[in-house]
């Protein structure tokens, strides 16, 4: 049995949730989905009583004191620290050469919400035997409705005995028309960005398709740094990797990609609109987050997240309010996709 290890992608700046996510604390490392963060909570979704080891948490300079507070003393965690932002691919590159060869990559984005973690669970280990065979697994998000903000994993063939199947396609983010038609055929599932595969095998794969990512970042390791349970790319070798996400580098290239289903109650937390279908309602639909005061009266499909003002709200429908500080946001649930387009979310 190879051991299992969660590397745990922490970047971004969350700026769809501001003014509540900023640069400085982006989501992951917000209690948005009760007591814990994201980012502890994907932690604790690996627990080492189910089989996992130790978490490698991939994070840059920016984002390292929040990971090393909210990781606590996890023996045998290691932090990689990126010099600088080289998307996915490299990261996962990152994590794949500072661990044996034999061993199974769990990647997990460090800032969504899985509210079933038996689920979870149970995807992990089917996910963790296909890539015991040499399957790049990904995990495929049932699909619950015609969503134009995701890719999508089409299910090819069976694979026997491991309760997976053939990737057939992978479909980038589709319009509503296609988004329907997917959801109506039944053999579409979301791509969550969640993936399995041993060591030798992703790194054998990007050295095919991607050789320049492949070279670089190992140089990059190879002349890198160790500082307790940190480790420190070499920087200049690291600024001149390739910009290439995991999915166009490797997984749409290689003919060992499968999938796995999993239900598990999953939102990737992308905007205020996704927070709210994540958070318990009211009758009415209406959620409340924060420390702040809220009296709604007449409202359906609202969601008041303060925290300290009062906030009251008469006869609003499928409305976003946030208070943080000094910085209010107001938008209708068709313009949570401008948020990060703001002035404020722009200019940190």
């Amino acid at each position: 049995m190879s051991i299992i290890v969660p590397v745990i992608l922490c970047g971004g700046s969350g700026t769809r949730l501001w003014p509540r996510s900023r640069a400085a604390m982006p989501k992951p490392f917000l209690p948005l989905v009760g007591d814990s963060t994201l980012f502890e909570a994907a932690l604790a979704r690996c627990p080492g009583a189910g089989g996992f080891a130790a978490p490698v948490v991939v994070t840059g300079h920016k984002h390292l004191a929040h990971v090393e507070a909210q990781l606590g003393a996890v023996e045998g965690a290691q932090v990689i620290v990126e010099p600088s932002a080289r998307n996915t691919a490299a990261a996962i590159a990152l994590a794949a050469c500072r661990l044996p060869e034999d061993a199974v990559m769990l990647v997990c984005p460090s800032d969504h919400h899985i509210g079933n973690t038996e689920a979870f669970a149970v995807a992990a280990a089917a996910a963790a035997k296909l890539a015991q065979q040499g399957w790049l697994v990904s995990f495929g998000i049932e699909a619950t409705r015609p969503e134009t903000g995701f890719g999508y994993l089409k299910r090819g063939d069976a694979i026997p005995e491991h309760g997976g199947f053939r990737t057939a396609q992978f479909v980038e983010k589709p319009d509503l028309e296609r988004a329907k038609a997917f959801l109506a055929e039944g053999i579409y599932a979301w791509n969550g960005g969640i993936f399995a595969f041993r060591v030798k095998d992703f790194l054998a794969e990007l050295t095919a398709h991607r050789p320049d990512v492949a070279a670089s970042v190992a140089d990059a390791v190879a002349k890198g740094a160790e500082d307790g349970q940190r480790f420190h790319p070499d920087a200049a070798t690291f600024a001149e990797v390739p910009s290439v996400s995991v999915d166009y580098a490797v997984m749409e290239n290689t003919t060992r990609a499968a999938m796995v289903p999993a239900d598990m109650d999953w939102s990737d937390i992308g905007n205020w609109q996704a927070l709210h279908e994540a958070l318990e309602t009211d009758a009415d639909g209406n959620s409340v987050r924060g420390s702040g005061t809220v009296e709604m009266v007449n409202c359906r499909g609202v969601l008041v997240d303060s925290d300290g003002p009062r906030v009251s709200v008469i006869g609003l429908e499928n409305v976003i309010v946030v208070v943080d500080g000094d910085d209010i946001m107001i938008t209708t649930i068709a313009g949570v996709q401008k948020v990060g387009k703001l002035a404020g979310a722009v200019n940190q």
